[in-house]
C-alpha cells in the first residue's frame, strides 16, 4: 500500500521539479538583462549623462511627436471604436481586422508602407509635393508611424471597453429623451472611461518605444527625427554609456506604464457598472 502511494507522490515531486526548472530557466533568462543593464550603467552618472544637449533633443523630439500622436490617436480612435462596438453592418469584421492587423504587422513593413503611400513618387506622394507638404524625413512622419503602430493598442481596447457597456443602460438614456451624441457622452464615455484609459496607456508604450517604422519613414536624424529608442541605436558606439542611460530610462518609464496599466485594470475589475453609480438623472440627460 505505501508503495502504491509514494509512486504517485514521487511523480507529482518530480513534475513540479520540473515546472520549477523550466520557470527559473525561463525568468532567469527575462531578469538577466535588465539586472545587466542596470548594473553595467553608472547609476550616478545618468543625471549627468541625460543632461547631454543631445539627448535633450532626443527627450523633446520623443515628448513633442508623441504628444500629437496620442492627441490624434484620441481624437480619431474614439469614434472609430464607438462605431465598432456598437453597430453591426456588413464588412465589420474585415475593419476590425485592418484595425488590429498593425499588431501583428513587422514594423519595417510598417514603415515601407507609409514610404509607399507618402513618400516621392508614392500613393500620395506626388500630390503632397506639388501641394508644398513633405513628410518622409520629418517630424510629421515620426507622428504618423507612432499613430500607425500604437493606435490598435487604443482603439482594440477601446472596442472591448465599449462593448462591455451594459446596453439598457444607453436604452434607458434615449427612452428620457437623450439624442445619440448625448448618450455616448453621458452614458458610453464614462463607463468605457477606464478601458479607454487602459488602452491608451499601451498605445503610449508602444509609441515611446517605436523604431522600425520610424527608421524607414522618418530616418534617424539628431533635433528632428531622432527619438529615444533611435538615439540608443545612434550610440551604440559613439557614446555606449550614454546608450546604457536611455535605456535604464526607457526601462523605468516601461516599469511606470505597466504598473500604470495594471491598476487600471485592477480598478477596473473591482468597480462595478451598476445604475447607482453611473447612471444619469433624467434631467441631465434632456
Amino acid at each position: 500500500m505505501s508503495g502504491r502511494g509514494s509512486a504517485p507522490r514521487a511523480g507529482r515531486a518530480a513534475f513540479a521539479a520540473f515546472l520549477a526548472l523550466c520557470s527559473g530557466i525561463f525568468l532567469a533568462f527575462l531578469a538577466i538583462p535588465l539586472v545587466a543593464l542596470f548594473t553595467e550603467t553608472l547609476l550616478d552618472e545618468i543625471p549627468h549623462l541625460l543632461s547631454d544637449p543631445a539627448v535633450q533633443d532626443i527627450l523633446s523630439v520623443t515628448v513633442r511627436t508623441n504628444l500629437i500622436a496620442n492627441g490624434l490617436i484620441l481624437l480619431l480612435g474614439t469614434p472609430t471604436a464607438y462605431l465598432l462596438a456598437t453597430r453591426r453592418f456588413p464588412g465589420r469584421a474585415l475593419l476590425v481586422t485592418l484595425v488590429e492587423l498593425p499588431l501583428v504587422l513587422p514594423p519595417a513593413v510598417a514603415g515601407i508602407g507609409l514610404l509607399a503611400a507618402f513618400g516621392a513618387g508614392g500613393l500620395f506622394g506626388d500630390a503632397l509635393q506639388e501641394a508644398g507638404i513633405m513628410i518622409p524625413f520629418t517630424e510629421w512622419a515620426v507622428v504618423l508611424a507612432i499613430t500607425f503602430v500604437a493606435s490598435p493598442f487604443y482603439v482594440r481596447q477601446g472596442i472591448a471597453a465599449f462593448e462591455a457597456v451594459d446596453p439598457q443602460l444607453p436604452a434607458a438614456a434615449r427612452t428620457l429623451g437623450a439624442g445619440p451624441a448625448r448618450t455616448f457622452l453621458r452614458i458610453f464615455l464614462p463607463l468605457a472611461a477606464s478601458g479607454l484609459v487602459a488602452g491608451w496607456v499601451l498605445a503610449f508604450a508602444r509609441g515611446v518605444g517605436e523604431f522600425g517604422a520610424t527608421i524607414m519613414f522618418a530616418g534617424n536624424v539628431p533635433g528632428v527625427t531622432q527619438t529615444l529608442t533611435l538615439g540608443i541605436y545612434e550610440q551604440l558606439e559613439a557614446n555606449f554609456d550614454l546608450a546604457l542611460a536611455i535605456g535604464v530610462l526607457l526601462v523605468i518609464l516601461s516599469a511606470v506604464v505597466l504598473l500604470t496599466y495594471k491598476l487600471i485594470s485592477s480598478w477596473r475589475s473591482s468597480t462595478s457598472t451598476s445604475t447607482s453609480l453611473f447612471q444619469p438623472s433624467a434631467s441631465r440627460l434632456r
